[in-house]
């Protein structure tokens, strides 16, 4: 069964290029390549990892879903004989939710033996709210056929609420049974670790680009290598393959 990776956030800017991109190379570590699509309107940032040969699908038309572009994205995964990745901004959330709602997409791609799994991204800080209030509007309308996994981002702080942490959130209780995995990204110190992967994602560049550039100090490349293994730690307990 193909898995048809879908990020989906109403929130800008919170991770969900990200989490596209190190899916994509967890993926590839494992010898699958994943076919990998960005459709964002606004920031294409997936598309520019070269490495991880990103698609490009324009979705939108003004503030609308383009009929042309969502059936062209759909025949596309459609086709794919193996597992697929895509991005989508926060500009297409609530349109692009209700468009593959209301076409019946999930249990489209069942029939064709894909399941379609739903990432979307929990962040502490001030976009903690939104966030959470993303997840709830996507756990309560999508169909039961569609498995859900949460990114928790630390990036802005803690991901916790009133002293709760995520899993002891009302949001959380309200729709675990929807979670199929929790992917906790590791919690960096800025200066260091913070800095060197900040660098490699400006670059657009993968992990095994970054670690086998020699330019870069050995001491960059070792926390980079750092961060890939506890990353990947955490996909390989959520067992998103």
């Amino acid at each position: 069964m193909a898995h048809i990776h879908m990020m989906l956030q109403g929130k800008g800017g919170v991770g969900k290029s990200l989490i596209a991109a190190l899916l994509a190379q967890y993926m590839l570590s494992k010898a699958r390549t994943p076919l990998c699509i960005d459709t964002d309107p606004v920031n294409a940032t997936f598309h520019g990892y070269q490495a991880l040969q990103v698609r490009r699908i324009d979705l939108m038309e003004e503030e609308e879903i383009n009929p042309r572009g969502f059936d062209a994205l759909i025949d596309l995964v459609a086709q794919a004989q193996g597992d697929a990745i895509i991005d989508n901004g926060a500009s297409s959330f609530v349109p692009l939710s209700h468009y593959l709602i209301s076409n019946q997409i999930p249990a489209l791609l069942a029939e064709l033996d894909h399941l379609l799994v739903v990432h979307t991204v929990i962040t502490g800080g001030q976009a903690l709210l939104d966030t959470i209030s993303g997840f709830a509007h996507l756990a309560s309308q999508f169909p039961p056929e569609t498995r859900f996994i949460a990114w928790l981002n630390p990036y802005w702080g803690p991901v916790e609420h009133e002293g709760n942490g995520f899993e002891q959130m009302k949001t959380y209780l309200a729709n675990r049974e929807r979670l199929s995995a929790i992917v906790r990204l590791p919690v960096l110190k800025k200066e260091t670790f913070g800095r060197d992967l900040a660098g490699m994602l400006q670059q657009r560049l993968t992990f095994d680009e970054a670690l086998a550039m020699p330019a870069l100090p050995i001491m960059t490349r070792q926390r980079l290598s750092i961060i890939r293994r506890l990353v990947y730690g955490e996909l390989d307990a959520a067992m998103v393959l």
